[in-house]
C-alpha cells in the first residue's frame, strides 16, 4: 500500500480545489453529451436502445429482459444489496438545491464534503476522462502518452463496444460513471442501484470486467448515495482540478488558455492532483491531448494513485451477480 496516497485520499483537504459548488452547476447547465430521450415504466413497458453490443443470454435469464434499456434502466433486486441499511433521513434533492441540506449528510455538490473513503486527489498527476466512450475516444487512445482512467457511461459502453474493448486492451483503467448520467441525489434508492448495476453489467458483458471505482455525475453524492455505491463494491472518486474543458466545446475558452491554467495549477499544487476532463467531443479530446503533452507522461491511473493493484472487482464475491458467459 502506498501510505502517502492513503493519507491523501483520507485527508483530502490538503489539496485545494479550483472550483466551487456553482461550477458544478455549470456542468449541469452545459450538457453536451447526447442522452436518449427518457423512457419510464417498469419491466413490462421498458423501452430498449439500439445497441451495438448484443444483449447476452446470461443477462436475459437473470433480468427477464431481451434487450438493453434506454435512459432509465429497471431495478433488479440483488441479494447483496440491502436497501434497508441505506440512511433513510437524507431526502432526494435536485442539483444545486442545497437549502436545508445538513452538512452531516456530506454532500460534495452542496458543501464540497469528502467522506473518509472518497478518492479526491493523487500523489502524482492523474488525468481522468468522463462520459465516454464516444466516437472521439479513439484519438485519445492513439495519442495519449500514458495510461489514464476513463469513467464510462454504461449506455455508451453498449453503443460503442469495440471502442470500450480497445480501451481495455490498451490497459487503461475503466470505471463507472452511471448508466445515463443522472443526478443521483434526485433518484430513489432503487433507481440509484439500477444506474450503477446496469453499468456494471454492460462493462462485464463487453469486456469481462466489473468496476472497482465510480465517479458521480456532477459530483452529486451524499452519504445515501455512498452507502449504495459501497454495497456494489465500489469506491467513489472525485477530483481536485477541473479543466472546464466544456468551455472550449462551448467556444468560451481556447485550448491554450486551459493548458496555461493547468500548468499554473501544477506549479502551485506541487505537481500532483486528480484532473477532471471529458472524451465526448473532438474538441474536449484535443484539449485533453494538449494538457497531456504539457504535463508529460509520468501520470498515474486512479488505482495507482491509491496503491491498488487489483483494478477491478472479483465477480466471485458478488452473490447473485450474473457471471459473464458466451455472448448470444
Amino acid at each position: 500500500m502506498n501510505w502517502r496516497a492513503l493519507f491523501l485520499f483520507v485527508l483530502p483537504a490538503v489539496a485545494q480545489a479550483n472550483f466551487t459548488v456553482e461550477d458544478l452547476l455549470q456542468h449541469k447547465d452545459n450538457e453536451w453529451w447526447a442522452p436518449c430521450s427518457a423512457q419510464g415504466g417498469g419491466l413490462e413497458s421498458q423501452q430498449y436502445i439500439m445497441a451495438a453490443e448484443p444483449f447476452p443470454t446470461w443477462l436475459a435469464a437473470f433480468t427477464g429482459l431481451s434487450a438493453w434499456p434506454q435512459d432509465n434502466p429497471p431495478y433488479i433486486p440483488l441479494d447483496y444489496v440491502d436497501l434497508a441499511t441505506v440512511p433513510n433521513h437524507i431526502p432526494k434533492r435536485e442539483l444545486g438545491i442545497c437549502d436545508g441540506v445538513e452538512r452531516t449528510v456530506c454532500s460534495f455538490d452542496c458543501h464540497l464534503c469528502i467522506a473518509f473513503d472518497d478518492i479526491r486527489t493523487c500523489n502524482q498527476i492523474s488525468q481522468t476522462f468522463d462520459d465516454g466512450p464516444s466516437p472521439s475516444t479513439p484519438k485519445l487512445l492513439e495519442l495519449l502518452p500514458s495510461k489514464t482512467t476513463f469513467f464510462v457511461q454504461g449506455i455508451n459502453v453498449i453503443r460503442f463496444p469495440e471502442i470500450f474493448r480497445e480501451q481495455h486492451r490498451q490497459g487503461h483503467l475503466l470505471a463507472s460513471h452511471t448508466w445515463s448520467h443522472p443526478n443521483l441525489a434526485a433518484l430513489s434508492n432503487e433507481e440509484i442501484v439500477a444506474q450503477l448495476q446496469w453499468t456494471n453489467w454492460a462493462m462485464n458483458a463487453t469486456a469481462g470486467i466489473i468496476p472497482r471505482y465510480f465517479r458521480p455525475p456532477y459530483g452529486s453524492i451524499d452519504n445515501r448515495v455512498r452507502a449504495i455505491v459501497r454495497m456494489l463494491g465500489m469506491q467513489s472518486v472525485l477530483w481536485d482540478r477541473d479543466t472546464f474543458d466544456w468551455k472550449v466545446n462551448a467556444g468560451i475558452k481556447t485550448s491554450p488558455e486551459v493548458v496555461e491554467e493547468v500548468q499554473e495549477w501544477k506549479r502551485q499544487s506541487g505537481g500532483w492532483g486528480l484532473i477532471l476532463e471529458h472524451d465526448t467531443t473532438i474538441k474536449t479530446v484535443n484539449v485533453g491531448l494538449d494538457v497531456a503533452n504539457a504535463l508529460g507522461p509520468n501520470q498515474l491511473t486512479v488505482a495507482e494513485c491509491v496503491g491498488q493493484t487489483q483494478w477491478y472487482q472479483d465477480p466471485a464475491r458478488l452473490g447473485n451477480q450474473p457471471r459473464r458467459g458466451r455472448r448470444s
